[in-house]
């Protein structure tokens, strides 16, 4: 049997759990909420590779990843711009993008993420 590794662990979720080669980052949102849209996003994208680091895997080996937007119509391109600053060229994962109701009225950006782990060889 498959060890599960959960890291980060609290009492509701865990915000990383590892399992059968795969990393999945539970919803990952900004810490200073005061900041825009395109500051809560470098925020989140910094949090998602220190999780994936922890996990034993980089950014470059994103699988999926789902966007949340509190206001798709204005953040959408501030995001983007962000976004694609930081995703590899050559290995930008699937992704979906979509507007939702968040949890608390000052998050613009949450983010969920599907990583592989180990050996990128064949």
């Amino acid at each position: 049997m498959n060890q599960i590794n959960r890291i980060s662990k609290e009492k509701r979720a865990s915000r990383v759990v590892v399992y059968n080669g795969t990393v999945f980052l539970a919803g990952v949102t900004a810490d200073d909420r005061s900041q825009e849209i395109r500051g809560q996003t470098e925020q989140v994208l910094a949090k998602i590779e220190k999780f994936l680091s922890m996990a034993g895997t980089d950014k470059s080996r994103l699988l999926t990843a789902q966007i949340w937007l509190k206001d798709i119509k204005n953040d959408f391109v501030g995001m983007n711009e962000v976004w694609d600053a930081w995703t590899s060229p050559d290995g930008a994962p699937t992704r979906a993008t979509a507007q939702c109701e968040m949890g608390l009225p000052e998050v613009l950006v949450e983010i969920v993420a599907t990583a592989a782990v180990g050996d990128p060889s064949p």
